[in-house]
């Protein structure tokens, strides 16, 4: 044995040129294209116990005229002959293998292919040594590339092992091919098929020559673990004429999916199935260019399950009737996929339907579903995204109709024709894009066209509770579309909502998104949301803010929400507003308001307000009751901080009983007043015009008639910026103790009105924690300068002969304990 094969070896090695110089010659006889070789040898082992003409790194031009594309690259073909025919020197290839390539085949739109490359005027009388005689076809990593523009078609397949035997005789071919492929895709106009499918093929046909038929024998189809059994004829005389007829055996909702359009199918790829599903079908007509055969299937379930491999919830006892057709016209547009008579079981409920769809091109959708669903058995089975766990009932009663493309085209025409309700029974829902968990949901939605009545719709996010009872309009369209907007119309009543919760970025924002520090706040209003509320809620929190007895109605339109009229309680007082909120720019929140505030305690609107974030004036130092109105306009960012410098506000305020107690800043003026009356100065009434621009509060001179003894009329003025840098102006009448006249015992004495009361100027500089008060020498400059003028003026006209004029005196007596009123 091993002398005889060294024997051949040194016959192969001797005769090696000269074969493979046969093989170049008889190969070019045949094929018309370039072909590019590495290196071609010859080997006795790589496809032992037969001869192999080896090449390497092959790569075959397309037929195409002018191109210089490839048809075909390989890193290994292999022609093999037996060891008899190098004794023999007349070599007959039997064997072709290709090892690791890809092959691109394509037809073009005018019908012209590009893998003509064999001669056809290659036949020769001449007696060659060197023939092609090929009996077996194997095929090991090659992927094949199919692009049909005329029929609009192409296919993507990998031939992992894939082995073709072949019996060729003058009237007929007999193929047997068996192996085993991956189809990535197939498409047939825009629908997709088989993607990303394991196929087994057995397949045994007969090509007759003359009549040009391909007779397919009853073959093996193997799709994800489902056989089917593929028979019947294809007819190339003319026009591609095919008669198929296709059984389904051990077939499951994943094979029956492959068949269907991948658009259609693709949210369902995941789910597995078990129990008898079954399926045929047939494939008749012409195949052209202009024309598509007759396609018909009819498929069906008994009492079968469908489950996600990754959950534990199914459905189960599944039983229903489906066909498709390619319709009438033979074409997408006449396309029709039908479910009739679905029933089935959720969790031991149970529920039926039906579903049409039509016009793949065009697609025109109607179903019906009716039964008591478990939510969180159905969300866990359709492990939708947006929803990561669900628990409740909904008492599904709906109807569904409509083409989707004029749908969409036009949301608000009435192209969808929806019906029936939705009833929610206790149903919870954790969402993924809101963390606050929406609880105690009850209530019925009534579908009519595009829209949705509805009714007692009640429940909690989080802490605060609702009851909505209302329109909400476009619905369909806003679920089912993007970019469009929901416009809700209803009554809103609530007994508290928490805002602390509603605006808390941890409770209101995905992780993933949060762009804030522990404990940020977060407001973001959506372009596609819009209502119309008439609002009633009992109570409302925000930090430290109360609220009671809350009404007004609210408009929300392109992410601007406005109100003519909200009222409340809060703070002891009342509360009326009207104005905007513009949050168009998220990171530059408009608040535009005029609000009326009635007698609300000035110490509790202090601490509800957190001393406004300042120190040298707080809660404890005041007392009051507020009355004001104020016109506002405030800019925040998404996370509600305060955009201070844009802020302006024009407020006219009067506080009434007030009292300043405790107050630093007073106790600098013991000089001039008993410290016990600076320590509780009360006021009846002080009123005054404040406007703030540019971080800072202006504060016009303003009158306060105290109790204060040795000054019952204190005058302020000045500045005071949210860096809390304080400007401010005091002047105070500083009344003496009158003194005896000693010449009164002479008669009566002319009196002067201003004697014994002169007029103290000060200023009051710095900031909270560091300010000085002093003499405001300025004032008293401008005082003396403004009484001389006056005393001059006086002189002058008494000069000129005329009299001062006198003015009527009224007495009033200041008794301890008391304060003036004006």
């Amino acid at each position: 044995m091993v002398s005889a094969l060294g024997v051949a070896l040194a016959v192969v090695y001797a005769y090696q040129d000269r074969i493979i110089e046969l093989f170049v010659s008889e190969a070019n006889k045949h094929i018309k294209t370039k072909v590019e070789v590495g290196e071609i040898s010859l080997s006795l082992f790589e496809k032992f116990p037969h001869v192999a003409v080896t090449l390497d790194q092959v790569n075959v031009h397309e037929s195409l005229p002018e191109s210089e594309e490839s048809l075909a690259r390989a890193d290994k073909l292999y022609f093999t002959f037996s060891l008899l025919d190098v004794l023999r020197g007349a070599y007959s290839v039997k064997q072709f293998y290709m090892e690791q390539g890809e092959v691109y085949v394509k037809i073009l739109p005018d019908g012209s292919a590009n893998y003509e490359i064999i001669r056809t005027d290659s036949a020769s009388t001449e007696e060659s040594t060197f023939s092609f005689d090929l009996e077996r076809i194997i095929l090991k990593g090659v992927a094949v590339h199919y692009i049909d523009q005329q029929l609009k078609q192409s296919y993507e397949v990998d031939a992992h092992e894939l082995e073709a035997a072949l019996a060729i005789s003058p009237e007929t071919i007999d193929i047997e091919a068996n192996g085993n492929t991956t189809i990535h895709t197939i498409k047939v106009g825009t629908g997709e098929y088989f993607k990303g499918k394991r196929v087994n093929l057995g397949t045994a046909l007969r090509i007759d020559r003359a009549l040009k038929v391909i007779l397919l024998q009853p073959s093996l189809v193997q799709v994800e673990g489902a056989d089917y059994e593929v028979g019947g004829t294809i007819s190339y005389s003319g026009p591609t004429n095919l008669d198929l007829k296709l059984d389904g055996k051990n077939t499951s909702i994943q094979s029956l999916l492959s068949l269907l359009p991948q658009q259609m199918t693709a949210s369902l790829s995941q789910y597995r199935s078990e129990g008898a599903i079954y399926f045929n079908g047939t494939v008749k007509g012409n195949a052209s260019a202009t024309e598509t055969p007759q396609v018909t299937f009819s498929f069906g379930a008994r009492n079968a399950s469908f489950y996600h491999p990754e959950v534990k919830q199914r459905v189960e006892k599944i039983n229903l009737t489906g066909s498709f057709t390619n319709g009438d016209k033979r074409a997408a547009s006449t396309s029709t996929l039908e479910l009739k008579n679905i029933n089935g079981s959720l969790n031991g409920r149970s529920f039926k339907g039906n579903l049409r769809y039509s016009n793949f091109n065009n697609p025109y959708v109607a179903f019906d579903l009716q039964g008591m669903l478990d939510v969180g058995y159905v969300l866990g089975l359709a492990k939708l995204q947006q929803v990561k766990s669900g628990s409740g009932l909904a008492d599904v009663r709906v109807a569904f109709a409509g083409n989707l493309n004029e749908f969409e085209a036009r949301p608000g025409n009435a192209t969808l024709n929806t019906s029936g309700d939705i009833t929610l029974h206790n149903v919870s829902l954790a969402l993924q894009e809101l963390p606050l968990p929406l609880s105690n949901l009850n209530g019925n939605f009534m579908f009519k066209q595009n829209d949705v009545a509805v009714s007692d719709f009640k429940g909690k996010l989080g802490e605060s509770d609702f009851v909505i009872n209302g329109m909400f309009r476009n619905v369909m369209a806003y679920l089912l579309l993007d970019r469009q907007r929901l416009l809700v119309e209803a009554d809103f009543k609530s007994d508290y909502l928490n805002f602390d919760q509603l605006l808390s970025e941890k409770l209101n924002t995905p992780e993933e998104a949060r762009t804030g520090k522990e404990g940020s706040y977060r407001l973001v209003v959506s372009p596609n949301i819009a209502f119309d509320l008439s609002a009633s809620i009992n109570r409302l929190k925000f930090r430290r803010f109360r609220g009671k007895n809350i009404r007004g109605e609210v408009k929300l339109r392109n992410q601007v929400a406005s109100t003519p009229n909200i009222s409340f309680q809060a703070v002891g007082g009342e509360f009326a507003v009207r104005g905007t909120l513009d949050a168009r720019t998220p990171e530059q929140i408009k608040v535009s308001t005029v609000a009326k505030l009635m007698n609300m305690n000035v110490d509790s609107l202090f601490f509800v307000f957190e001393n406004f974030h300042q120190s040298f004036i707080e809660a404890r130092h005041l007392r009051g009751q507020l009355t004001a109105n104020i016109a506002s306009d405030v800019f925040f960012d998404s996370q509600l901080s305060p955009k201070t410098d844009l802020l302006q506000a024009e407020i006219v305020a009067t506080v009434r009983n007030g009292q300043l107690v405790n107050f630093a800043p007073m106790q600098k003026m013991s000089a001039f007043v008993k410290r016990a009356e600076l320590a509780n100065m009360h006021f009846a009434e002080l009123h005054n015009s404040f406007w703030i621009q540019q971080r800072t509060i202006y504060i016009p001179e303003m009158d306060i008639r105290s109790n204060l003894s040795a000054a019952p009329v204190v005058s302020v003025s000045g500045q005071h910026t949210f860096d809390q840098y304080m400007d401010y102006r005091i002047k105070l009448p500083v009344f003496r103790k009158r003194r005896e006249d000693k010449d009164a015992r002479y008669g009566v004495v002319a009196e002067d009105r201003d004697a014994g009361n002169s007029m103290l100027f000060l200023t009051l500089k710095g900031n909270e924690s560091d300010f000085k008060l002093a003499y405001d020498n300025e004032r008293v400059r401008e005082k003396i300068k403004t009484d001389l003028k006056e005393e001059g003026q006086e002189l002058k006209d008494l000069l000129r002969g005329k009299k001062p004029q006198e003015e009527k005196e009224k007495k009033v007596e200041l008794q301890e304990g008391e304060y003036f009123d004006f």
